[in-house]
């Protein structure tokens, strides 16, 4: 019997109706004779009682002072919740099971307290427990530091956790339920004709990640890249088969043809302002000025343009006063462009293909969309174009390149 890792976010938990679903998906693999292993996240989303950022503003309204070793203890509590709560919906339905936290399951990470990274995986004790129970539940997120301290894997955790016990278990297969139904080509409350797509490669679905896209945690998707362990996004409010992550050389065991395709999706990322800081007499030190007063100041950049007299970036647009401010300290000049959204296109066949640049700055246009700046790697071409004009140029991209097919 091969084993399956089930993950389920926490829109898959967060109504009776939707746990409904999960005790579906959790009955059709175990009548398919798979050792189940599955991973929750807590409950809902903020305002629901046992949301991880519910329990953080729980915090926020008792003091505010909770420090962060605690914090990643009460954080904890939403995981064991849910987990405890579908152990008992799947006794109520004649499945044995059993509930693991992070830590029994055998993570052991660093000690970063709220964004620890896996250090290891060691997963005896569910294999041992798969001996005796039909589905072994492992709370998502969480895992325990070498000293013996309950920790949290940031944002993304529970994909991580359900990937990397994935990996260590040598798995066929991890499942990722989600409220949508895959990975499209993209986001569909703004491109409407967007497709859903039967298969991507573990670094288009990174990139994707990366840049906008929001149905998986990149980090999630590294991991079971290195451990070669295959994915399937899908929506726990159906049956479909979702998207298939892989290698490229598995894709022809899904659909013939499909490495022909040059483009895969299109991403964006909004609320994002440009900083420019030039000089005329192109002083040899002004990029590293600029960037170790990033660094100094803990302001995150993207999108960087380095030329012989200056430079081009982006930051946040809650960062781009305080970057602005810090760079005038240092005596540079920086012009900032607040309101920018970066559009990314993403696909496996990009790389040594003639004409792909040509055919995004034709679109854009055609469609009166401004360029303000682009860069490029092995998988994507990101351009940035003013926010009011993001929609416009996705709805362009996504139609030049036939995505809709």
């Amino acid at each position: 019997m091969g084993i399956l890792v089930q993950k389920f976010g926490g829109t898959s938990l967060s109504t009776p109706e939707a746990r409904e679903h999960v005790i579906r998906h959790i009955q059709r693999e175990l009548d398919h004779q798979q050792q189940l292993v599955v991973v929750v996240s807590a409950m809902g989303r903020k305002g629901e009682p046992y949301a991880t950022d519910t329990l953080l503003q729980w915090a926020a309204d008792n003091g505010n002072s909770l420090p962060a070793r605690e914090r990643d203890l009460l954080l904890c509590c939403g995981e064991i919740i849910s987990a405890s709560t579908l152990c008992s919906l799947l006794g109520s339905e004649g499945i044995s099971s059993t509930v693991l936290t992070g830590a029994q399951a055998g993570f052991i990470t660093d000690d970063q307290f709220g964004n620890a990274r896996i250090v290891d995986v060691r997963p005896d004790r569910v294999l041992e427990e798969l001996k005796s129970h039909q589905v072994v539940i492992v709370t998502g997120f969480q895992g325990q530091s070498e000293s013996g301290d309950f920790t949290t894997l940031g944002r993304g955790g529970s994909d991580t956790s359900a990937t990397a016990l994935g990996a260590a278990l040598k798995a066929d297969v991890v499942d990722i339920y989600t409220d949508v139904d895959g990975i499209l080509t993209a986001d569909p409350r703004i491109v409407e004709d967007a497709k859903p797509l039967r298969v991507v490669s573990y670094a288009e679905i990174c990139n994707m990640a990366y840049h906008g896209a929001k149905v998986i945690h990149p980090r999630a998707v590294e991991i079971a890249m290195q451990a070669r362990v295959p994915v399937r996004v899908r929506s726990t409010f159906s049956e479909g088969e979702g998207t298939l992550v892989t290698h490229p050389e598995g894709f022809r065991d899904v659909q013939t043809g499909i490495l022909d395709r040059f483009v895969t999706g299109i991403a964006h990322v909004g609320g994002v302002t440009q900083i420019t800081v030039e000089s005329e007499s192109g002083t040899d030190n002004l990029q590293l000025k600029v960037f170790k007063t990033m660094a100094e100041h803990g302001i995150s950049v993207d999108f960087i343009n380095v030329t012989p007299s200056g430079a081009v970036y982006t930051v946040f647009d809650s960062d781009a006063d305080k970057a602005v401010t810090v760079l005038e300290q240092q005596g540079l000049v920086p012009k900032a462009l607040s309101g920018c959204a970066k559009v990314s296109v993403i696909g496996g066949g990009i790389n040594g293909v003639p004409g792909i640049m040509a055919q995004i700055v034709e679109s854009l246009t055609n469609a009166g969309v401004q360029i303000l700046q682009s860069a490029d790697s092995n998988t994507t071409i990101w351009v940035l174009v003013r926010k009011e004009d993001m929609v416009q140029a996705l709805r362009a991209l996504h139609a030049k390149f036939e995505l809709h097919r």
